[in-house]
């Protein structure tokens, strides 16, 4: 028996015709291809299953069944698991122990990556890459071009960097406090890289979701949301503070103009302000707990943690300018460490014998 199957490695065809996989049978993968024809004309994984269906025409009358196995949009690994579970139950429901041999359809090289998956289940006797024939000319380039930025796969792994790359210069020049042109084009440079970033990361979603949580808790009347604006205004406050401090050190300073100086001056001037937007933010969290019943006492360890690392980055970055001494610095990091490790093991004891109580 013969076993035509056809691979959707990144689930096209569930995620944009929300059909159930695995498609087994030729009426079924063919209301399918259709389906996913009409959901985007432009996927290949259509082609995939019309190429299938000919292949099974060609193969009648000899005995021959075809499928549509499908993977995720998650990755390599997920996509591999999903993809094999799903070709043992297509053997398990088509053919129940009679041996079979299959022909593999596929769209292209990331595809076939997971042909020993399959193998290991079935005899694999052919693979069959299906490649579209595209249009020339500027029309089909700038086609090419947008369904490639709108590709969540694709725009993640090169729009991402590209978008890192673009903001190294302007973060570079105002590091080293540029002015004219060069900030002008700083400016630009950076603007471009955000764009990028924004369309590689696929952010339009995140922000559009992050819209909806605030109503929701501007509706509900929750305190963090109090707590995050007066933070973001307080880090604010922080970043203008580090700058100055640059400013007022460097004019009259004989410290070096590393990266590594910069943003020790940075972190020594704000420090203060990010520690406190930090503790406000973690106790908004905290009442928000409280008020719905759900705190827990270990949430108590988040101020004294933020407490901890202000205190650790004042002292580390005072010394790397020459503000405190080594024993300060000596102090310091011996007192975050403690602070921070009683915490933790005093809320977890209460904790355990508040339960070992109620329990009882």
């Amino acid at each position: 028996m013969l076993l035509i199957l056809c691979v959707d490695l990144d689930d096209d065809l569930g995620r944009k015709t929300g059909i159930k996989t695995p498609v087994i049978g030729r009426q079924a993968v063919e209301s399918a291809a259709l389906a996913l024809a009409i959901a985007d004309p432009t996927d290949s994984d259509g082609n995939v299953m019309f190429q299938g269906l000919q292949l099974y025409e060609k193969t009648l009358p000899d005995p021959v069944e075809i499928a549509v196995v499908t993977g995720s949009a998650r990755g390599d690994m997920a996509a591999g698991r999903k993809v094999g579970a799903e070709t043992e139950e297509v053997l398990n429901r088509m053919f129940s122990g009679e041996k079979v041999r299959t022909v593999v359809v596929t769209d292209g090289a990331q595809d076939e990556s997971i042909l020993p998956i399959i193998r290991s289940r079935v005899e694999i006797s052919g693979v069959h890459r299906v490649v579209v024939r595209q249009a020339e000319g500027l029309e089909s380039a700038y086609y090419t071009i947008k369904q490639f930025i709108r590709d969540p796969e694709t725009r993640g792994t090169l729009l991402l960097p590209l978008g890192i790359l673009l903001l190294i210069y302007p973060m570079t020049i105002i590091f080293q406090n540029a002015v004219g042109s060069n900030s002008i084009l700083g400016i630009g440079v950076a603007i471009m890289g955000i764009y990028v970033l924004y369309k590689g990361l696929g952010l339009k979603d995140s922000i559009r979701q992050a819209i909806e949580n605030t109503k929701r808790d501007l509706y509900t009347g929750r305190v963090v949301l109090v707590a995050y604006v007066v933070s973001a205004i307080i880090i604010v406050i922080g970043g203008i503070e580090g700058v100055y401090l640059i400013e007022e050190i460097r004019g009259g300073s004989s410290l070096d103009g590393s990266v590594i100086s910069t943003i020790a001056i940075f972190i020594f001037g704000g420090v203060q302000w990010f520690g406190s937007a930090g503790i406000i933010l973690s106790l908004g969290h905290i009442t928000d707990e409280y008020l719905n019943g759900r705190m827990k006492l270990r949430y108590l360890n988040a101020p004294i943690y933020v407490i901890s690392i202000m205190g650790v980055l004042y002292a580390t970055s005072g010394y790397v300018i020459q503000a405190v001494t080594r024993e300060f610095l000596a102090m310091v990091l011996v007192m975050g460490t403690i602070i921070g490790f009683s915490s933790t093991l005093i809320f977890s004891v209460i904790e355990a014998k508040r339960g070992t109580n109620t329990t009882e």
